[in-house]
């Protein structure tokens, strides 16, 4: 009998054989630390809808989505259209346009914070921007983040804590700058209170407002709220993190839904329909610090200086304009959810049978699933509700786990997940969800006959 890995290997040639000619041009052999997977990853050749193939001729259900980006799926012809005709129009005037005004006006439209919009060509330069939109608005330094929330790659939101340390770490950044970030436990809320209330150099609170890594430590709505009350109370600036969340928990993203409103926030994946563009949106007052002024001393010493080559570019801008547009009724983001509970409803009725310690959980159409490991049953089949202990996570599936997982998915073209994570969308259908499901049991049962669990 083949193992796992054996059939991964046979049923992938081609990408093995690539993944050999990359890794003499790039480190690892990959371009996004995700797409690093053992023994090698596979290489996409096209995608439609909600599936993809590779270029061993697999036909996979993908579960990936564009890291998040693809709320309507691959190649949506509403897209499509959209540039298809800008591109023949051109990719770029080094020019403003009425495209960026037609964008930032659905921004307007469906995001509760958003008074005034600065756009960017990725998160991390959104979120980059907002820290130090934050800094330069309120005159202070620090930054308090929360543990396993993640925010881009940029200096000033990186860094790993040890138990018995207080400061991050992180090689390639100077510890001083490290220094000024303060890292506490998500939902715990007496920490936070403590940290506001000693420390008089917090320029802003930044957090994903669903709950750390797209919802894989779900939030509890009680710590927003009071993040939101103490901030304004002592004057700090208030970031939500939507990269992942805006335009996916619902039309105006995790602010709506929870009714907390920030003073910035920031945008990406969806914001563009796919193609690379980010925004940082919020209070005017804020964003006017990149404003040009009648003052030379303020113009050269006083704003916040921002450039970016690609920002609004007009092929962004026009897929951003159609996808925000599609999505803005919400239905979309209603479908996405409905899938995802209806997979982890599934998974965790197979866990059950098998005998195999875990959970399947979503907050909207995020996913993740706890494999081999104890794990609190989910509400309703499919819900993870914040039990109200500080610090509280759900146990993570083990690398081992979590390798042997995608493998034995990526076998039997039933997903390519987001480690044992993911993302549904508009186009995901009942039968998708099913023959995901179908491939599940035989590759939890493989897993456990290889004592992967």
């Amino acid at each position: 009998m083949t193992t796992i890995l054996e059939r991964y290997r046979a049923l992938h040639p081609r990408s093995a054989e690539l993944h050999k000619q990359a890794e003499r041009s790039f480190p690892n052999g990959v371009t996004h630390d995700l797409r690093h997977f053992a023994p090698f990853p596979i290489y996409v050749d096209h995608a439609l809808g909600a599936r993809k193939w590779d270029v061993d001729g697999n036909e996979i259900i993908d579960y990936m989505m564009g890291h998040g980006a693809l709320l309507l799926g691959h190649a949506h012809p509403t897209l499509v259209r959209a540039v298809t005709r800008q591109i023949a129009r051109g990719t770029h005037y080094g020019a403003s346009t009425e495209l960026e005004m037609e964008w930032a006006g659905w921004i307007s439209k469906l995001v509760p914070s958003a008074q005034k919009v600065r756009f960017h060509s990725s998160g991390t330069e959104a979120t980059m921007m907002a820290v130090r939109l934050a800094r330069a608005y309120t005159g202070r330094n620090k930054l308090v983040r929360f543990a396993l929330n993640f925010h881009g790659w940029n200096d000033s939101v990186v860094g790993y804590v040890l138990p018995e340390e207080t400061l991050p770490r992180s090689p390639g950044v100077p510890p001083a700058y490290l220094g000024e970030q303060i890292v506490l436990p998500q939902n715990d809320i007496g920490a936070l209170a403590v940290t506001l209330g000693e420390e008089k150099d917090v320029a802003a609170v930044i957090v994903e407002p669903t709950g750390a890594s797209f919802s894989t430590v779900p939030i509890d709505p009680e710590f927003l709220a009071f993040m939101r009350e103490r901030t304004a109370r002592e004057g700090v600036v208030l970031i939500f993190d939507e990269v992942v969340t805006g335009f996916r928990v619902g039309p105006g993203g995790a602010q709506e839904h929870f009714g907390v409103k920030p003073d910035l926030t920031t945008l990406g994946k969806i914001l563009a329909g796919g193609l690379p563009g980010a925004a940082i949106a919020g209070r005017a007052d804020i964003l006017d610090c990149i404003e040009f002024r009648r003052d030379a001393e303020w113009n050269l010493h006083g704003r916040v200086a921002h450039q970016g080559t690609f920002n609004a570019n007009p092929l962004s801008a026009a897929a951003g304009v159609a996808m925000l547009e599609t999505i803005s009724d919400g239905k979309a983001q209603a479908h996405a959810e409905e899938m995802a509970k209806r997979l982890c409803r599934g998974a965790n009725r197979i866990m059950r049978k098998l005998g195999v310690k875990g959970c399947a959980y979503t907050f909207s159409s995020m996913f993740h699933m706890s494999i081999g490991v104890d794990c609190p049953e989910p509400a309703d089949g499919w819900e993870w509700r914040w039990d109200g202990a500080p610090g509280a996570s759900v146990p993570m599936t083990s690398p081992k786990a979590t390798s042997a997982f995608r493998q034995a998915m990526l076998n039997s073209g039933g997903g390519d997940f987001m480690r044992t994570g993911g993302l549904t969308s508009a186009v995901h259908d009942e039968k998708d969800i099913d023959e995901t499901l179908a491939a599940l049991e035989p590759a939890l049962a493989d897993m456990r006959q290889e004592s992967s669990l």
